[in-house]
């Protein structure tokens, strides 16, 4: 028969129609205001830890909506934003400082979607309010890090060389190398030449000295290089915030915005944010009593740090390597299944450990970590941002062999403090200081503004098209008005499977592809009567007016679609938002607008004789 699809073509616009509704449903159920706790640590949260706090929250007259336990992360969902300010203030004050409180707007999606793993899709800045943040990259203090590194580099490559030198200094951008003979830079060039071809050899008219200058090459570089990988630390730290999808883009050559949606807690985000680390690998002294040390007696050549539990080490001064010269790391499990860290080092890296590796196997060596954290003190009543400088020792491991570009670091608690200490390695330092520079809060009651507005957009235009449909095409009309909404359910779910991010730009994407999707429609429905006015049977005017349609409503959807690709291509952030949920209502509106009017015009009107259509 003309109108009427085979079995499995009405299964498959069910099955999609069904899928859709499960997965659209999360957005309907809101946001929790809530409380996250994770550790700032390398070893997580324990599940112990929920009774302890429920107690403590218990105590201070506060009931929340629920408790939960989730990847080494506690989650306290309350009732009200009050609740949950005065639960966040208290939890700052009874937990440890190894322990991050950040306020959150957790789902609220029922226990039952979750375990379908439908979630609602997130919200952008503009609709549900947060932070932006623009900040700059000092490339100046990237540059100067490069050069104080090489100078170390090249004094070291001297003495292993043999080569006589008085003095290796850095002065005003320019490496100074003076030696003890003109013999003596004859040998120097010939190193610098084969061991360090990133250096320039500037003019010099002494006969015993060699300047070297970092090359214009290798300092972009190294301006490249700070960019990508302060970009890559920000985003592993906001993670820390629970921030759900967070936007971290580039602007210009030194510049980066970040916005966090949802966010609260904006100092919390600022410390964060603005927290300047790094690694540096030293040997461990043996050889002294690390208690004189504690007492006060710190030997000549080594250094006093404290191990994460407390416990006191003596280090050598003299700094291996540091974590910019670490190219990858990734934990695993070594030959025995221990939890074990995996390090890639540069070649300049390797050459030092493969050297330090084998002339002390068998002695500990230690991972520093150092941080510079910006605290907010009150001094005579005003808010001033200070410094701190923090270190500490995040892991211990005896060198068992030499080794030089890839290594392995053992002797963690657990694979997940592997997987935590892998992440400070990778991305865990700032490869140049940022400054914030420009601050913007949305607070929630405008994205919620922008919320009811955007919804109020869709929901006018959804109505006047439903009113029009039918008043104009009947019965065809509410079939067209069915299939609309099923689209719209349609690019909801996807969005949300998805885990896109809607913003007001993305709403205007999804009012202009209800007019898309009637578009379709009307062509369709137009076509038919066209057939019927050329004298064909209903039948007949049905299945011609939907086959010779069809050329035209794809040829058109095409055409938009390579547009939306193109924007998406090109453009920036709301830009992207707009053609991401224009491309998937195209789609969408081509299966609901065809598809889907056919299924249900088949069932109507199809199996039986029809005299007349209400079109």
């Amino acid at each position: 028969m003309q109108n009427h699809f085979p079995f499995w073509k009405n299964l498959l616009i069910v099955i999609v129609l069904i899928i859709g509704f499960i997965f659209a449903l999360p957005n309907l159920f809101g946001d929790d205001p809530s409380v996250q706790l994770s550790s700032s640590g390398l070893a997580p949260l324990e599940q112990t830890q929920v009774q302890t706090i429920a107690e403590q929250i218990k105590q201070a007259g506060l009931t929340p909506k629920a408790l939960e336990f989730n990847n080494g992360q506690i989650l306290v969902r309350f009732n009200n934003t009050a609740d949950q300010l005065k639960a966040a203030d208290l939890l700052r004050d009874k937990i440890g400082s190894n322990t991050t409180v950040a306020l959150n707007l957790a789902p609220a999606t029922p226990a039952w979607l979750q375990a379908l793993g439908a979630s609602p899709m997130y919200l952008g800045l503009d609709l549900r309010g947060g932070v932006h943040f623009l900040l700059e990259v000092d490339m100046d203090a990237a540059v100067k890090q490069a050069e104080e590194r090489y100078t170390n580099d090249v004094r070291s490559a001297l003495r292993d060389a043999k080569i006589r030198y008085r003095a290796v200094a850095k002065e005003g951008g320019v490496i100074k190398v003076k030696l003890k003979s003109p013999q003596d830079k004859e040998a120097a060039l010939v190193l610098v030449g084969n061991d360090f071809s990133t250096l320039d050899v500037e003019p010099s008219e002494l006969p015993d000295q060699l300047w070297l200058q970092v090359s214009e090459t290798e300092q972009r570089e190294v301006r490249k290089f700070a960019l990508a990988q302060n970009m890559t630390t920000l985003r592993n730290r906001v993670n820390e915030l629970g921030v759900a999808e967070p936007v971290i883009q580039q602007q210009g050559d030194n510049r980066i915005v970040v916005q966090l949606p949802g966010i609260q807690d904006t100092a919390r985000a600022k410390d964060i944010l603005g927290t300047t680390a790094t690694l540096e690998y030293r040997l461990v002294d043996t050889e002294h009593d690390v208690q004189q040390a504690v007492d006060g007696h710190v030997p000549i050549g080594s250094r006093l740090y404290y191990e994460k539990n407390g416990a006191p080490i003596l280090l050598d001064r003299r700094i291996i390597v540091t974590g910019d010269q670490i190219v990858d790391a990734s934990s695993g499990l070594d030959e025995n299944g221990s939890a074990a860290v995996f390090i890639t080092l540069n070649g300049i890296g390797a050459k030092k450990m493969g050297k330090v590796s084998r002339d002390n196997i068998g002695r500990p060596m230690a991972v520093v970590f150092i941080e510079y954290k910006v605290k907010t003190r009150d001094v005579n009543g005003e808010k001033v941002r200070v410094k701190e400088k923090v270190e500490k020792v995040i892991s211990v491991a005896t060198i068992r062999g030499a080794f030089s570009k890839r290594f392995q670091t053992t002797g963690l608690d657990s694979p997940q403090e592997a997987r935590n200490l892998a992440l400070l390695l990778r991305a865990g330092a700032l490869a140049a200081p940022v400054d914030i520079v420009e601050e913007r809060t949305v607070g929630p009651s405008l994205g919620q503004d922008n919320i009811d507005q955007g919804m109020n957009s869709v929901m006018v235009g959804f109505v006047l098209v439903l009113v029009f449909m039918t008043a104009y095409y009947r019965v065809f009309g509410l079939v067209a008005n069915l299939a609309l909404g099923f689209n719209l359910v349609v690019i909801v779910a996807i969005l949300s499977m998805l885990q896109a991010t809607l913003t007001l730009p993305g709403i205007a994407g999804i009012v202009l592809t209800i007019g898309m999707a009637v578009d379709a429609n009307v062509l369709i429905f137009e076509r038919i009567r066209e057939e019927i006015k050329l004298g064909n049977t209903p039948q007949s005017s049905i299945f011609s007016g939907y086959e010779k349609a069809f050329g035209t409503i794809f040829d058109s959807n095409i055409t938009t679609l390579l547009v939306a690709l193109v924007l998406f291509g090109f453009g920036t952030g709301p830009i992207k938002g707009f053609a991401v949920t224009l491309s998937i209502g195209i789609l969408s509106s081509m299966f609901t607008a065809v598809l889907g009017t056919r299924m249900l015009v088949n069932w109507i009107y199809g199996n039986r004789r029809v005299e007349k259509l209400s079109i």
